[in-house]
């Protein structure tokens, strides 16, 4: 990309952003306003993607182990970055979480940017929502967009990666889910900065992912694979289990593919990768 872009973090979104468009990552520790003001005046980007987060070492619930380094993390940063928006000639991306909202299957259509997130039964999910509450507002006076992502699915192994945790686990619940796939999460990304987006876009793929669903896709490629269904009451978790709407997406002029429709491709290239 020609944008000179700077990110924020060293995880595993910034990482592959950072391979794809070969920009600069500042990964030192933020802990104040005047860090955010450090990392601006050394590389002065005409955007910025913030990728710091928190979300556990092993989980999500990991999160209650550092509420600090989670609010740190999650919403301290994001607020700090928003104002350093507000008060300079800078764009402000800041990845955020589709993780927010209760859903009822029975009742509910997908979730637009509209809705009010109320999901706070995990505090990651709400250190995620206290930032949006921030950033959101602040959009209609700034050059703020916010994304927000679920579930990544990519081609690449990674633990972060779903198709790595299901290989794993083995065993999986059965509901359709909204997911990210990477390379259509970074080509949509690419098209919201072109267009110098603004506010609220949930950057998932269309229509819900039933876990068996990759499971089965991989099986064909590996035979030996074997996994059993979980039922949803015996989870014994808290998680959020949403679809997420794409029409807010769709109408900038992206072409959103089913999430149905990137399994065969994403599977083919992981196991390639494996």
């Amino acid at each position: 990309m020609k944008t000179k872009i700077l990110i924020l973090g060293n995880g595993y979104i910034a990482t592959r952003l950072q391979k794809q468009w070969n920009c600069p990552v500042y990964d030192k520790k933020i802990l104040s306003y005047q860090d955010v003001v450090l990392a601006y005046e050394k590389y002065k980007p005409q955007v910025l993607i913030n990728c710091i987060g928190h979300v556990g070492a092993h989980n999500v619930d990991d999160c209650e182990l550092d509420i600090d380094k989670c609010l740190l993390a999650n919403t301290l940063v994001p607020v700090w970055l928003g104002e350093l928006a507000f008060r300079n000639p800078v764009k402000l991306v800041h990845i955020s979480s589709g993780c927010i909202f209760h859903y009822d299957y029975s009742k509910q259509r997908p979730i637009t940017e509209n809705e009010v997130p109320d999901y706070y039964h995990l505090f990651y999910s709400r250190t995620k929502i206290y930032a949006e509450a921030v950033l959101n507002p602040l959009s209609q006076k700034s050059n703020v967009l916010i994304v927000r992502i679920r579930i990544p699915l990519d081609i690449y192994p990674n633990p972060r990666n779903i198709l790595n945790k299901l290989i794993k686990y083995k065993t999986v619940i059965d509901i359709p889910n909204s997911v990210t796939y990477i390379p259509d999460f970074i080509r949509a990304l690419e098209h919201l900065l072109k267009i110098d987006a603004k506010g609220v876009f949930n950057l998932t793929n269309k229509g819900g992912l039933r876990y068996p669903a990759l499971l089965d896709a991989y099986k064909k490629l590996v035979p030996d694979f074997e996994y059993k269904l979980l039922p949803l009451k015996n989870l014994k978790l808290n998680r959020t289990n949403v679809v997420l709407s794409v029409s807010k997406l769709e109408k900038t002029g992206f072409k959103v593919r089913h999430i149905k429709d990137v399994l065969q491709e994403c599977v083919q290239m992981y196991v390639n990768y494996q």
